[in-house]
């Protein structure tokens, strides 16, 4: 019998390290021979922190939200016993949230310990390395690669065999494959999680790459607030140069590759390639003008390509099952499955991994589970900063680069924010160019100042003081910054903008004309009230953080306005529904 904890940052965050800690204390007071051992995120991370028990003949139980105070009652009754504890397991229903996925990128999370290389191996890891350094040449990877229809999952979906055979074209003394790992996007942890729960996969993927375009060396880039995740890799890239797999002469074949890692400061600009590149260099993360593209002079002006981690993922699994059996997953324009990272107001926070065509409603509703609160679906923000939001009205639309591209968002790099009735999407716009403002590298004028000047208009609004002509002038600046910015970051700055305007048009007008906040959520344009369903239990003033509520024992209670932060403490924990917001 093995007991398999997740340890993963969302399980770690939920008190998995806390769990195992219970489990070696019990194991050892009821004397049970059992294996204890880890694995990384499983994917329901809502369901955190996760436990797995094996029996020996395979079968396992999962439970969920195994906290310490759970874990007498495991070990005792299943692991002593032999009876699963039934009220601790996951329901049939969460069951679905995996069931109904199809898993690629993510087919060994939650199953493996990314820390111990031989349980990669039992899995077949590997043996694609091995197949294409002895037995294929480079325009045969490329050629399999290409017939897979596998796209770029960072965000622009370019042909990941275009870029492969551009930087193979192109003479160098040096080449470099070069991970992205820079994951920066606001609710996005899709490549967090695989690099702690399969690193391995990354660097199958990218020592075929390597050998692919004819580079000797890897970097993978990651940035610096994912220690987990570095500190996994710096495990695996041992592990497999201790194996032969990395370094000098890989499986006798006569080509060398080696991997190393560069922790980036947390910059979101440096996702952009020839910023990344910069770093790299040792200077301030910032784009540079192209052409030249990194294929033809990157990494120290020499030919250099480059993918994330998602990307990379999917890679060994091609050339072990064929390109042709990835390109039968998806749609014809964009095939294969596609990694997302649920987050927002949905019931089932998670990863899921799809195939590609799946329309969003089978995504939030059918594997997330709808809407926390059963509150209305409203929009969901697909692609960060430099995405956009699609309403309701199309929930129907396929996940694919070209059908998401049409709602004026983005796939991205996987990121689904989801926003019920109570969210202002003139806020949500706000919030998303003060991420951009922040992050932006100064470079241009047209960032620097423009998504600045966009901001200070949205503030306004916001707070009440938005003017006549300010959604106009909102689009003319946001023209104006997608024509005139030097890089991606700043020419898809207003997005996030442009599709609230067009889709929530009448929420801006509300703030600008009304002077209210349509979802009631902007605290300058909203007032809470008692009303007479009030009972007077005082739990409302008990709770106000300012004393702003006054009132006597089954009295009807008063908020003085002068004195209330708007915190909505009140509304949480009236149990009569007797507070109004306004």
């Amino acid at each position: 019998m093995k007991v398999i904890i997740g340890q993963g940052s969302c399980g770690i965050a939920t008190g998995a390290k806390k769990t195992q800690a219970a489990f070696e204390e019990q194991i050892k007071k009821q004397a049970v021979n059992v294996e204890i051992d880890f694995t990384g995120c499983v994917g329901t991370c809502y369901l955190e922190p996760i436990v797995d028990v094996y029996e020996d003949d395979g079968k396992m139980t999962r439970y969920v939200k195994v906290q310490p105070d759970k874990v007498e009652k495991i070990v005792e009754e299943h692991l002593k016993g032999g009876k699963p504890v039934e009220e601790y397991a996951i329901s049939e229903e969460d069951k679905e949230f995996i069931g109904k996925q199809q898993r690629v990128v993510l087919r060994h999370c939650g199953l493996i310990n990314p820390e111990k290389i031989e349980e990669y191996l039992a899995v077949g890891g590997y043996e694609a390395t091995k197949k294409v350094v002895t037995s294929m040449t480079q325009d045969e990877v490329i050629a399999e690669i290409k017939t897979s229809g596998l796209r770029g999952r960072g965000g622009a979906g370019f042909p990941t065999w275009f870029k492969w055979n551009a930087a193979k074209g192109n003479p160098g003394k040096n080449k470099y494959i070069v991970c992205n790992a820079d994951e920066g996007d606001p609710g996005a942890f899709m490549d967090r999680s695989v690099l702690e729960g399969d690193p391995h996969s990354l660097i199958e993927g990218m020592i075929i790459g390597g050998f692919a375009m004819g580079a000797t060396e890897g970097i993978i880039y990651c940035r610096a607030e994912y220690p987990l995740a570095i500190k996994r890799l710096e495990i695996a890239m041992e592990q497999a140069r201790e194996k032969g797999f990395l370094g000098k002469n890989i499986f006798d074949s006569g080509y060398d590759f080696d991997l190393r890692i560069k922790a980036g400061a947390g910059a979101f600009v440096c996702g952009e390639e020839t910023a990344l590149i910069a770093s790299l260099e040792g200077e301030r993360g910032m784009p540079r003008l192209k052409p030249p593209f990194p294929a033809a002079k990157g990494y120290w002006q020499q030919p250099t390509n480059i993918n994330n981690v998602e990307t990379f993922a999917n890679v060994s699994w091609i050339i072990d099952n064929g390109g042709a059996a990835f390109g039968a997953m998806g749609t014809e324009q964009s095939k294969g499955t596609k990694v997302f990272a649920l987050a927002g107001k949905i019931k089932k926070g998670g990863l899921v991994e799809v195939p590609m065509g799946l329309p969003l409603k089978d995504v939030i509703f059918g594997i997330g589970g709808g809407i926390k609160q059963d509150k209305e679906f409203k929009a969901v923000q697909m692609g960060g900063p430099s995405g956009g939001c699609i309403p309701a009205s199309l929930i129907d639309t396929p996940v694919t680069y070209e059908d998401i591209n049409k709602t004026g968002a983005i796939v991205g790099s996987g990121g689904m924010i989801v926003m019920d009735e109570n969210t202002c999407m003139v806020d949500m716009a706000r919030y998303f160019l003060d991420f951009t403002k922040k992050e932006s590298c100064g470079k241009c004028n047209y960032c620097r100042i423009g998504t600045k000047r966009m901001l200070e208009i949205l503030e306004r609004i916001t707070r009440g003081e938005g003017k006549d002509g300010d959604i106009e002038l909102l689009q003319e600046l946001a023209a104006k910054i997608k024509d005139g910015a030097m890089c991606g970051l700043g020419q898809t700055a207003p997005n996030p903008v442009l599709t609230t305007i067009k889709y929530f048009r009448n929420e801006y007008e509300d703030h600008i004309y009304n002077h209210k906040c349509t979802a009631k959520s902007c605290k300058a344009l909203i007032t809470y009230e008692i009303t007479d369903a009030c009972k007077g239990c005082t739990l409302c003033a008990k709770r106000c953080p300012v004393e702003a509520i006054t009132g006597e024992v089954k009295g009807k209670h008063v908020i003085d306005q002068d004195k209330c932060i708007k915190c909505g403490k009140c509304a949480e924990n009236c149990k009569f529904g007797a507070v109004e917001i306004k």
